[in-house]
């Protein structure tokens, strides 16, 4: 178990300003302590939106739809990093990436308490081994016509779906 962080998880933005603004407030109104992206913000304005309105930590992966990299990575002041990534968060240990390569293999090792992914839209809640897998949908909502983004608890390893309102 871990020391009980509130990490909200989101993937697939896609520029949109105005679910991003939603999902930046929903942070602050649950208290949100850290906001991990899964990638495809697309374009460096998007990112500066967000990070111009969290009051939290922000961590973030870059995506296959993140075109303007040089432009993502000064935006981000070096909170967003190529993926895989590896993360010690809350006493619990994270693997961060976008593209749902291997997931079931990094899942499967016993190294990950969680696998975040984001790329295919669709949510995906599944425990593989030991491992929590979380792909928290889009926060787009192009696709699937719903935002969604998930709420971590790294005291009892669990997470849960929401659906901006």
């Amino acid at each position: 178990k871990g020391e009980g962080l509130k990490v909200a998880v989101v993937s697939d933005s896609h520029d949109n300003l105005e679910k991003i603004t939603e999902f930046a407030r929903a942070v602050e109104r649950e208290g949100m302590e850290l906001v991990i992206h899964c990638g495809d913000f697309v374009s460096p304005f998007a990112l500066k939106h967000l990070l111009s309105l969290l009051k939290c930590d922000f961590i973030g992966v870059l995506g296959n739809n993140d075109g303007e990299v040089a432009g993502l990575l000064k935006v981000s002041g070096g909170s967003l990093e190529k993926p895989p990534v590896s993360k010690l968060i809350g006493g619990v240990r994270v693997a961060i990436m976008h593209e749902p390569v291997f997931v079931d293999s990094v899942a499967v090792s016993g190294d990950f308490d969680f696998v975040l992914y984001g790329h295919t839209h669709r949510i995906d809640t599944r425990i593989v081994g030991s491992c929590q897998v979380l792909n928290p949908g889009e926060l787009c909502g192009y696709l699937t016509g719903k935002s969604t983004y998930a709420v971590v608890d790294t005291s009892e390893v669990t997470a849960v779906v929401r659906v901006l309102k």
